[in-house]
């Protein structure tokens, strides 16, 4: 359950259909003034080097943020997402990719704040690391996110955003996110809350966002990006999606005019494609 390492796949097509999504949700929950509590849950790194170590490996980042790093005229969407990535590569060139948390860090005003856990040893202590100049406005947890979910809703605030982003290594890592939730919508019934989930061939896998509508009594949005044909085999993913309750008003749209493009720049084959359903009530 500790073997994962997001380094190997740090900006690569899940990690940039998750960030997109994330951004804008980031930039529609910060128009208000009022202090805003982001928890993520699965916090990872918090920034990883395309150069060296994990990422450098596969580079799957070239696949990824690196063919919409150069890539003109984006929609709105694409283009402040990459904002976010230059952020961390101010003379220009893609050396470093920011996690979640950091992504987070970087849209945040002064009254917000930040929780993060991480449950593997050696990236709890690299997050540690990572954050230790941000002060108060970030707390790092070494452990269960979705356990430590019940400390802390509802925040003080009654604003909040929890990242649900967790490796789905084990088969019941499935049935926790749901759990989770469960709780999670009973303790904060109105926090927007975004689950990140990959396109497997596996019951489980295919089986969650059913799963996840069933769960929700409000208002959702269901995207899935597609970027390859599954393979012969069964094995491997062959994209990812993302499940929002309480999505912000204008997510859809945003991410309508974005899809396709992202379909053209990160599919792999002629199968890639894009699912975008939004329920209102």
């Amino acid at each position: 359950m500790l073997s994962y390492r997001h380094g190997f796949h740090a900006g690569n097509h899940a990690d940039v259909l998750k960030h997109v999504l994330l951004v804008q949700v980031l930039r529609h929950l910060t128009r208000k003034d009022k202090a805003l509590t982001v928890i993520d849950t699965h916090a990872g790194a918090g920034g990883y080097s395309l150069e060296t170590g994990y990422a450098a490996r596969n580079a799957e980042y070239a696949g990824g943020i690196g063919r919409l790093w150069s890539r003109p005229n984006l929609p709105a969407a694409l283009r402040e997402y990459v904002e976010q990535v230059r952020a961390v590569n101010p003379d220009g060139v893609l050396r470093h990719y920011p996690g979640s948390p950091q992504i987070a860090l970087q849209m945040l005003r002064p009254q917000d704040r930040l929780h993060c856990f991480e449950l593997h040893t050696t990236e709890s202590r690299i997050l540690q690391a990572h954050f230790a100049d941000a002060g108060r406005r970030v707390t790092v947890v070494a452990g269960n996110g979705l356990n430590g979910l019940k400390a802390l809703l509802p925040p003080p605030s009654r604003r909040g955003l929890v990242l649900i982003d967790p490796s789905y290594e084990l088969a019941e890592h499935y049935g926790e996110v749901l759990t989770a939730l469960r709780d999670g919508l009973q303790r904060f019934a109105t926090g927007t809350y975004v689950v990140w989930y990959p396109l497997l061939q596996r019951r489980e896998a295919q089986a969650l966002p059913q799963e996840l509508q069933r769960l929700t009594p409000g208002d959702w949005l269901r995207v899935a990006l597609t970027v390859a044909a599954p393979s012969a085999e069964g094995f491997g993913m062959h994209g990812s999606g993302l499940f929002v309750i309480n999505p912000p008003w204008n997510l859809e749209a945003a991410l309508r005019e974005a899809l396709p493009v992202l379909v053209e720049a990160l599919g792999q084959d002629g199968a890639a494609t894009y699912d975008l359903q939004f329920r209102q009530t």
